[in-house]
């Protein structure tokens, strides 16, 4: 992997943001590749994730942050919601120091792995966003590289997370397929 998550965040964050802001107002409540989520669904759970990200950096615990971030945290302006939560995400992210570990729901981990799973969950939430929507699937190369990277390496254990489905057959030899069938997504 020639780029850390950490060099590719910014851009990952960038980009699902673009896809939020081409969020038709119709489409909220249009279903998404995770058969739970509605579209709205899907910006609620990225805005909760990236409010998470500067406490997490931090040091503070899960037990610190407590439940402030469950729930419904997009209200009625889910684009604004999700920009206030990119820009807090964002600043934490920049010059961010990856080399402590913290406190997750699944235990202690370094935070070099936190930085790439949530460059796994932009990236795929990316191309949940864009088909529900309707929006071009096109994922950066970089992103996928590293993701899949990642997600190979750790197949295992996220599959006994229970945070995606079943990995999907495929004999493509698409990096995007691969990474979207690996995490569950028949595409």
């Amino acid at each position: 992997m020639t780029n850390s998550s950490l060099q590719l965040i910014p851009d990952a964050i960038n980009r699902f943001g673009a896809r939020v802001h081409a969020v038709d107002g119709h489409q909220w409540n249009d279903a998404t590749p995770c058969t739970e989520w509605t579209v709205r669904d899907l910006v609620n759970h990225l805005v909760s994730e990236h409010l998470w990200v500067p406490h997490l950096l931090a040091g503070e615990s899960l037990e610190e942050v407590g439940d402030r971030y469950d729930g419904d945290m997009v209200g009625a302006d889910p684009v604004r919601a999700w920009d206030e939560a990119a820009e807090r995400s964002l600043a934490a992210w920049k010059g961010a120091d990856l080399s402590g570990t913290a406190r997750f729901s699944f235990g202690e981990a370094p935070l070099t792995m936190y930085a790439d799973q949530m460059l796994v969950d932009l990236t795929v939430h990316e191309w949940d966003l864009a088909r529900g929507c309707g929006q071009p699937e096109w994922l950066a190369p970089a992103a996928v590289d590293h993701s899949l990277a990642y997600a190979r390496a750790n197949a295992e254990r996220v599959a006994g997370l229970g945070i995606f489905a079943a990995p999907v057959r495929t004999t493509s030899t698409d990096p995007v397929v691969q990474l979207l069938s690996l995490l569950g997504r028949a595409v």
